[in-house]
């Protein structure tokens, strides 16, 4: 599989992603920022400092002015780049993949990456592209200044909250930052430790919460919020210890950022039908995008829209410009203190069946092959092609994507009905061939029952 994705790159360090291919990555950078300040940061994976020492040295060989940021969370990363007026940056980061990957998020420019910049970075790659300048390295830390700014924009209170770092690089920053905005924080998983020894670093998988909701409950705090390894993506429980699904997080968020203005808001193409139908009934312009964090940030920045949100767990501020899930967690703490109880928030929102993503590992190079056929058989249905295969009904819905980060299919079926759910789920299916269907078969919650 390639580690040149639609949004970033991405692969196992020292396999895939060895020293030799990460000076290529940063030459191809530099090609595209030569004689440009750019920002350069990392997480805490084992693999960050030297992958990072690898990219500043040929970031300076092109003639780049380097601002070393050193290690810190994505969201601190984009806040850099604002406050620097840099041209571009490169944050090394596999975000929510396990312990063993690394990778590269980009910014080339005022625009969010393309699946064209990705794969024109891949040839140059290819070629070991390269041009020679003499830059310099500046170190500066930003971390202090990101916690003023970002606290100051949110209301301030007292709630004691169950901060979950899951040992990623959010370990230092996230309970700082709740603290600075006078939150009572009781902290879990915030010794920094790129093995993530306790949980994987998806927050948005529920059974990766299992900790967090025990410890919400024995310390009587009033939510839990957990961030992946790099801080962009954050995922929650309730007051009971219960993860609430994003897609009510999002209609949460919309409803506030409604309540203050009228516009649009972003949804990505997983999300429950529920999630533009609430939406709309609060004033909102719902708008779809592609899952995946560059789809979503270009979306949200061509409609001018209010707020972004996707089931993944990223989160897009029109007061930020960016996506962060720890301001993310703040705004969701700020409704929990002025209305009282995320369980009974999240209760009143309307809800169909919904199944959680379904994901299939898949290690083939047809994957798009097998989309494009899907859609052949489903062509009387006139399937949705934003992101992978999604067939739409009123009363239900249900698709299948290529992950733009994982080896993996993903799936998520809704109907309003137990007997749609099935007719759905089994219609999508029939166009997929054996060895995928058989996959998602045993996959499948209960609640299909195919």
């Amino acid at each position: 599989m390639s580690i040149f994705h639609a949004c970033d790159i991405r692969g196992i360090a020292g396999q895939n992603l060895t020293d030799i291919m990460v000076l290529r990555i940063g030459r191809a950078v530099g090609v595209k920022l030569a004689g440009g300040k750019v920002v350069v940061g990392g997480d805490i994976r084992l693999s960050s400092p030297g992958f990072v020492r690898i990219m500043i040295d040929a970031l300076v060989d092109s003639g780049c002015e380097v601002i070393d940021i050193g290690i810190v969370a994505t969201p601190v990363f984009y806040y850099a780049l604002q406050l620097t007026g840099a041209t571009g940056g490169v944050m090394v980061t596999a975000s929510h993949n396990p312990g063993q990957y690394n990778g590269f998020k980009l910014v080339l420019g005022p625009q969010p990456v393309t699946e064209e910049d990705v794969q024109e970075i891949g040839a140059m790659v290819a070629s070991n592209a390269r041009v020679r300048g003499q830059g310099r390295v500046i170190k500066q830390s930003v971390v202090e200044r990101y916690v003023a700014a970002t606290s100051a924009k949110t209301v301030p209170n007292g709630l004691s909250v169950v901060v979950d770092a899951g040992n990623g690089a959010t370990s230092r920053i996230a309970p700082a930052l709740f603290r600075a905005a006078g939150y009572e924080v009781i902290e879990l998983y915030c010794d920094p430790d790129g093995t993530f020894p306790n949980r994987p670093p998806n927050p948005a998988l529920a059974e990766n919460l299992t900790e967090l909701g025990k410890v919400v409950r024995q310390t009587g705090a009033r939510l839990g919020v957990a961030f992946d390894g790099d801080g962009d993506r954050v995922g929650f429980v309730d007051e009971l210890g219960q993860p609430i699904d994003n897609d009510d997080i999002i209609v949460l968020l919309a409803r506030h950022y409604l309540e203050q203005e009228q516009g649009t808001v972003i949804y990505d193409a997983k999300c429950s039908m529920v999630v533009p139908e609430e939406i709309a009934k609060a004033g909102g312009r719902p708008v779809m995008a592609r899952a995946g964090h560059t789809f979503s940030k270009a979306a949200f920045l061509r409609e001018n829209a209010l707020f972004a949100g996707e089931i993944s767990g990223h989160f897009f501020f029109r007061e930020l410009g960016y996506d962060d899930g720890m301001f993310a967690a703040l705004k969701v703490c700020e409704l929990v203190a002025r209305h009282g109880s995320l369980a009974k928030l999240a209760g009143v929102i309307p809800n169909y069946l919904l199944t959680p993503d379904i994901r299939v590992p898949y290690y083939g190079s047809d994957k798009e092959e097998i989309l494009d056929e899907a859609a052949r058989q489903l062509a009387a249905y006139e399937p949705n092609r934003i992101d992978g295969v999604r067939i739409e009904f009123p009363d239900g819905w249900g698709m299948i994507r290529s992950s733009v980060t994982e080896p993996l299919f993903t799936l998520r079926f809704e109907a309003k009905t137990p007997g749609r759910l099935r007719d759905i789920t089994a219609l999508l299916l029939e166009a997929l061939p054996a060895e995928v269907r058989e996959a998602v078969l045993a996959k499948l919650p209960p609640m299909v029952c195919l």
